[in-house]
């Protein structure tokens, strides 16, 4: 499936087209990036739990983990880091496909950012802010 059909059938709620917006982010990843990715597993939820939700009302996506710049010799065997998408919200805030698309990428590469401990100064000189 094309980015383009993607993005309108994810915008009607398509839940399998909407990971695959994600999966075409991850996988568009500047090589830098992916030599950097330590023990991250990301998802797509419908909406925050309420644990996660007391972190925003309305977040588009969270990271939770330790930052790679965080690790330090006692960091082994740890259960993976968390990048969480929220689909609803997206859904919520969207105002058309390619909208949605380009908030999905946004969202992706921003928490990928708090993996890597990049600051929000560096986030806006990569265009990921």
């Amino acid at each position: 499936m094309d980015a383009q059909s993607d993005a309108e059938l994810a915008y009607h709620g398509d839940l399998d087209a909407f990971e695959r917006i994600v999966d075409r982010v991850l996988d568009e990843l500047p090589q830098w990036v992916v030599d950097e990715i330590d023990n991250l597993h990301v998802v797509v939820q419908d909406r925050p739990t309420p644990a996660q939700a007391e972190n925003g009302a309305h977040l588009l996506g969270l990271y939770e983990g330790v930052m790679l710049k965080d690790r330090g010799m006692n960091y082994f065997a740890a259960a993976p880091d968390r990048i969480s998408i929220f689909r609803e919200q997206h859904l919520r805030h969207a105002r058309g496909p390619q909208q949605l698309a380009a908030q999905i990428r946004k969202t992706v590469l921003h928490e990928m950012a708090h993996h890597l401990g990049i600051d929000d100064d560096r986030l806006d000189e990569l265009g990921w802010g």
